[in-house]
């Protein structure tokens, strides 16, 4: 379950990171582009993403 949610939380960071990078227009070619309200979207996934990735560091093994 550890790998499991480490994969998840590194998949949001990505994706977070996708979408900084298309709101601050940056990485051109979607809706997102040029789209401020996409980068903080971004962000909060990305912090949610880091959180899950902690959350999942400190669980006891099952």
């Amino acid at each position: 379950m550890k790998l499991v949610l480490t994969i998840a939380g590194a998949v949001m960071v990505l994706m977070g990171a996708v979408w900084i990078l298309q709101g601050v227009n940056i990485l051109p070619g979607s809706f997102m582009t040029g789209q401020m309200q996409w980068a903080v979207y971004g962000c909060v996934l990305a912090l949610v993403g880091i959180g899950v990735i902690i959350w999942a560091r400190r669980r006891p093994a099952a």
